[in-house]
């Protein structure tokens, strides 16, 4: 406020000058209202303005493409306030406690590690997460916390799916039993709507790879990827890619880079999407338009990836009239 007292000393000092110099009553009086209501709009600018605090579990190209999504969307006019918790979920907790003391309208926790860290802190400002994995996997449930979803509903999935592929009824999927029998129930529920027989394939550890994988490849006509850190390794990624394209059973994928690598087509969403619908999902609830869901809210935009080189090679022909809905092509 005292930059703002110096500046307004300024130009009371100067157009005082330019009343003497002109000698107009009128002029005198209308100028000096201007003055004083450009003086005061800027000071309410400054005391109403919007806090928003980022914790941002790690500074890395796919939270700081999400946060820059956000700020894109997000409430106008506000000002962000960032803090990198460097991957440590204590100092997390230290910056969520300053975050609580602080002025916040809302706090955006990107990351897992930052939405814990603001669940256990903090408990009387809305927290919005995202860029998580399967939320509901984790104890993230509070009245102040929503979030969005990085995974795409498997009803949109499905959908798409039989668009693309009108001919395919048989899908197989490699997931750890322990961790998706519900996910694999609602899975199976969705793609039996949309006319896919889906079959699962347990994976209790990586070495139950190769040999469910080889049963998969015999007996289903496409693979089915879903995110799970059991099956998909470094070192795995590559040996399913490679063994389907050999049994030329088509893969499809939930990321670009498995395109890139050699999949039929990826459904996903992109990092800075995330962020943007984030960002609509705050600028809604501080606007006082919707209360914070209870569940976590799906993206709307998504991307599908399409190899043409792999479809050549496996002799599939998708369907004309969808090239607008393919965003990129490898």
């Amino acid at each position: 406020m005292a930059h703002v007292g110096l500046v307004s000393m300024s130009l009371v000092t100067r157009s005082a000058k330019m009343f003497r110099a002109r000698r107009c009553p009128a002029g005198r009086l209308v100028l000096a209202c201007a003055l004083l209501f450009g003086i005061f709009s800027l000071c309410v600018t400054k005391a109403i303005a919007m806090e928003i605090a980022i914790l941002n579990s790690s500074s890395i190209s796919a939270y700081d493409q999400a946060i820059n999504g956000f700020k894109a969307t997000g409430p106008s006019g506000a000002i962000y306030i960032e803090h990198d918790m460097e991957g440590d979920l204590e100092k997390g907790k230290i910056l969520a406690r300053k975050i609580r003391a602080s002025e916040a309208s809302l706090v955006v926790a990107v990351g897992l590690k930052a939405a814990l860290a603001a669940r256990v802190e903090i408990v009387d400002v809305p927290i919005v997460y995202m860029m998580i994995l399967d939320p509901s996997k984790h104890p993230l449930n509070a009245p102040n916390i929503t979030g969005t979803l990085m995974e795409i509903p498997a009803e949109r999935q499905f959908k798409i799916l039989r668009s693309f592929l009108p001919n395919l009824h048989q899908l197989g999927v490699l997931s750890n039993s322990h961790s998706s029998i519900q996910t694999f129930s609602e899975a199976s529920a969705w793609a039996s709507t949309y006319g896919f027989r889906l079959k699962q394939f347990p994976v209790e550890g990586e070495k139950d790879v190769p040999q469910q994988l080889r049963a998969l490849l015999s007996t289903t006509e496409a693979l089915w990827l879903v995110p799970d850190s059991t099956v998909l390794t470094n070192e795995s990624i590559g040996f399913i890619l490679e063994s389907s394209m050999a049994r030329r059973v088509p893969v499809i994928g939930f990321s670009a880079e498995f395109t890139r690598l050699g999949a039929l087509m990826s459904l996903s969403v992109s990092y800075g999407e995330v962020g943007r619908e984030t960002g609509r999902l705050a600028r809604r609830i501080l606007d006082g338009d919707l209360k914070l869901p209870a569940k976590p809210v799906p993206i709307e935009r998504l991307k599908i990836t399409v190899n043409l080189k792999t479809a050549r090679f496996l002799g599939i022909e998708f369907p004309k009239g969808l090239n607008h809905l393919i965003d990129e092509t490898f």
